[in-house]
């Protein structure tokens, strides 16, 4: 498919007016308790889904670790790269999604299923300490190097360093991954459907750091985000298309 196939996106609100109150019990929840039924609910249905239209495979799955802390940080160019990256993953992913999302009644399904908001257009201190929260305690957090959605077709020029300053306060393994095919998910509407592949790279780890700086965060951030496209690049490569 070319650039002009693909189905443009709605311009995203960059600011959630909410007060950060509004969001503390949805960090409560994720800092205290796990995921429950609904994340298998939800998991069966979008992995049937993913399947079955998408037909999404997986690439070296096992490369992320069966326990313990671990960052995945994958490109993002769809709203169902969250369901993409787990298909081929026994662990339960917690994701940071936007806070714009966080309405009745989708908010009860996001917050039961492992997901927590992260406020858009300020500087989200609770996101990253419920993140490292999760981390702490051995679990599985996913993260976007481009921060969000790339809206060219292609993963991003540049990685937002909040990646880098998840990977230095928390410590933990970070496995890049790169997904491939997402770009042209939203033309289902036009009943075309992209099949999706994710490849997971080897995973590396970085001493954790408490009070890293801003240059040290984007540094980082730019060492994951190059793995990330190096990934990328060779799936694409090999395949000679981000759709084939």
């Amino acid at each position: 498919m070319s650039q002009d196939e693909l189905v443009e996106l709605k311009e995203q609100q960059y600011k959630d007016a909410r007060s950060k109150e509004s969001f503390d019990r949805f960090h409560e929840r994720t800092r205290t308790r796990e995921p429950d039924f609904m994340y298998e609910v939800v998991r069966i249905l979008m992995s049937l889904m993913s399947w079955g239209f998408f037909r999404v495979r997986g690439s070296h799955p096992e490369r992320v670790p069966a326990s313990g802390p671990v960052i995945l940080a994958p490109n993002h160019f769809s709203f169902l790269d969250h369901f993409f990256l787990g298909v081929g993953l026994r662990r339960k992913v917690h994701f940071m999604a936007k806070s714009q999302l966080f309405k009745p009644p989708m908010s009860w399904i996001y917050t039961h299923g492992g997901v927590f908001p992260v406020r858009r257009g300020f500087a989200d201190e609770d996101a990253f300490v419920t993140a490292v929260t999760v981390l702490d305690r051995g679990d599985t957090m996913a993260m976007y190097a481009e921060g969000g959605r790339s809206r060219t077709g292609e993963p991003a020029k540049k990685a937002k360093r909040g990646i880098g300053r998840l990977a230095l306060l928390s410590g933990a393994p970070i496995v890049p991954i790169a997904i491939v095919g997402s770009s042209h998910v939203r033309n289902w509407k036009k009943l075309q459907f992209p099949k999706v592949r994710v490849y997971y790279g080897e995973p590396f780890a970085y001493d954790r750091v408490e009070a890293p700086t801003r240059d040290q965060e984007q540094a980082v951030a730019d060492a994951i985000f190059a793995e990330v496209r190096k990934l990328y690049d060779a799936a694409t490569t090999k395949t000679g298309s981000p759709d084939s």
